[in-house]
């Protein structure tokens, strides 16, 4: 396939692709009786963003202005991306599961002149604190027709077409807001070479599988750049299409209704996918068990093998069997064409990479954040390396500095070079100048090592590792990984700084625990089932089991306090990213794990 050369900017990058691919499908979103999908295509999508430029342009919407866009992914988050680019003005993504806090804070400090939002609701809870945003002028609503409506300002522009700016590659394209896991959120300034160079990046690696047949069930928030990079920006280079999930409860029949062949995703969803496996198979028994399980072996037994250069006709024999009556199932839950996924913000487990490489649909790691746009390393079919983020995308380089970090062996601080490091963080110099180098590089805070064959390996976060009393480090990201893989296990949070030993705060998976409880006839309410000592004994029973041999003793926790509720976006203890709050964490249960030490 000829090498497509991405346009260092997202102007330019839009309206090629609406030209080489006009009549392709676009978005895809589920038609009013749910049945199908009703799409838009590229030429479709083209003449909205036309239109919303221009209706942008009639608000006064010009060079360096804000455009603010509270809402889900859907066709008009990224025809208000666009219109906003080719206008020369910025984008501020929010997320629609937010506190009204952050939205205010993010209106406030990206100076937002016009919000789009999705819904009425939201336009009411923005309204109530308008008061306090003096540089917000004018807010227009998607799900709403007539004045104020969306529909009104591309009608508008409609009539008074414009043509797009063409953005210097340095001008800023958004504003990425991190949630944090301390303090206020930071606007993270993205150019548009940041987000083109780094969308050309990843698709150079993947163009055996990224081309005009290939499809995408987009599950991740465009408000993140994981999403809008890997998916919306990527999608655009080869004319893909972009079907939309409903929800996450819908997804199962939203992956039937999609058929993607290429996902980008989270770890969570894949490990939630082979814990439903196990618990079914466990549960139906019998002959459909036994062929899943001489398959997962045979599979296993077949990859040793061609490691080595070697193969057995009676372990092909085998996999070739469960392939057709197991494996082929498992497919076609995903819709029956997935060729891979490419997951961030986590580490894939091994045993579940394996496992879903085995049964063809590769689960790819790749490393990134907010402020290298975000990726910066990423394995794929060519380049797999198991346990690893991969290794550098084209134009990235990452050094491991030693300095100032109690190294273990190679490891260091990860310090990325590229152009896909951000501009800065909106109105905080001293933040920007705290987390950059005086060469331009990005220190991400995160302990890695880089391997012979220049894969990275991520091992441990630098804000996060704690000292315990005998002076033993730990770095409890993994440890906490590692235990929420656990089926019994929804959630986990280490604590010990200063310490004798570590302690874990852990949310159950009550809906694992339901089916136990009621086979054991006993109350399946969350609440009796974190009191009931024969359940809590049974799951850290589990989790010092699995973590034995893995983890030296002294990061194997030692006493557990088992929570009804879990750490969520509305308690405040995760970010949108999924990641600990661990400060919020431990102002609400710190008399509690104080007391787990009291002799």
């Amino acid at each position: 396939m000829e090498r497509y050369e991405t346009p260092n900017n997202l102007v330019d990058l839009f309206e090629d692709a609406v030209k080489r691919f006009k009549n392709n499908p676009l978005f895809g979103v589920k038609n009013k009786e749910k049945t199908g999908l009703d799409w838009m295509t590229y030429g479709e999508a083209g003449a909205r963003v036309d239109n919303l430029r221009a209706g942008l342009a009639q608000m006064g919407v010009g060079k360096n202005d804000v455009v603010g866009f509270i809402g889900n992914n859907r066709p008009e988050w990224a025809i208000s991306a666009f219109a906003t680019y080719g206008a020369g003005a910025r984008f501020v993504p929010m997320y629609e599961a937010e506190l009204e806090s952050t939205w205010e804070y993010i209106i406030r400090d990206s100076d937002v002149k016009v919000l789009i939002v999705s819904k009425p609701a939201i336009f009411d809870k923005v309204s109530a604190f308008a008061d306090r945003t003096p540089g917000l002028e004018r807010i227009f609503i998607i799900e709403t027709q007539g004045e104020g409506s969306l529909g009104e300002l591309e009608a508008l522009g409609a009539k008074n077409p414009v043509e797009s700016v063409k953005p210097d590659k340095y001008d800023v394209a958004a504003l990425v807001y991190t949630s944090g896991t301390t303090g206020e959120p930071k606007g993270v300034l993205l150019s548009h070479q940041n987000f083109s160079s780094n969308a050309a990046g990843g698709y150079h690696l993947f163009t055996e599988v990224l081309n005009e047949e290939a499809r995408s069930l987009s599950i991740l928030p465009w408000a993140h750049s994981y999403g809008q990079t890997a998916e919306l920006y990527n999608w655009m280079q080869f004319g893909g299409s972009i079907g939309f999930m409903e929800s996450v409860e819908t997804l199962a029949d939203d992956l039937a209704l999609v058929s993607p062949t290429f996902m980008i995703a989270v770890p969570r969803v894949f490990n939630k996918i082979y814990d439903g496996l196990q618990a079914k198979m466990k549960e139906t028994g019998g002959l459909p068990k036994a062929l899943f399980d001489m398959g997962v072996k045979a599979a296993k037994e077949k990859r040793e093998l061609a490691a080595e250069g070697k193969s057995n006709f009676l372990v092909n024999l085998k996999f070739k069997l469960a392939d057709k009556i197991v494996f082929q199932k498992i497919r076609d839950k995903f819709g029956g064409r997935l060729q891979g996924a490419l997951t961030g913000s986590a580490l894939m487990n091994p045993e579940i990479s394996h496992f879903f490489a085995d049964i063809g649909v590769p689960v790819f790691d790749c490393y990134g954040l907010s402020e290298t746009s975000p990726a910066v390393s990423m394995n794929c079919f060519s380049a797999y390396k198991v346990g690893s983020v991969g290794r550098p995308i084209e134009n990235v380089k990452v050094v491991i500095d030693q300095s100032g970090v109690d190294a273990i062996g190679d490891d260091g601080e990860i310090i990325v070079y590229g152009p896909n490091v951000m501009q800065g963080y909106h109105n905080k110099p001293e933040a920007t100048a705290a987390a950059m180098t005086a060469h331009g590089g990005f220190r991400t805070g995160d302990r890695g090592r880089i391997d012979e064959d220049g894969f990275l390996f991520i091992t441990g976060r630098i804000k996060e590792e704690y000292k315990l009393q005998n002076g033993k480090y730990v770095y409890p990201g993994a440890i906490e990984e590692d235990i929420r893989l656990l089926p019994n296990v929804a959630n986990a949070m280490l604590s010990g700084e200063g310490k004798k030993y570590n302690v874990c705060l852990v949310v159950p998976d009550f809906e694992v625990l339901g089916d136990y409880a009621r086979q054991k006839g006993l109350s399946a309410d969350p609440f009796d089932l974190v009191e009931n000592k024969e359940v809590t004994d049974m799951i850290a029973a589990e989790i010092t089991a699995f973590l034995k041999g893995k983890y030296g003793g002294y990061e194997i926790p030692k006493k557990f306090i088992f929570l009804a509720d879990d750490f969520t976006l509305d308690n405040g203890m995760l970010t949108q990213t999924m990641k600990l709050k661990r400060k919020a964490v431990f102002d609400k249960y710190n008399d509690a794990i104080e007391d787990l030490y009291k002799e």
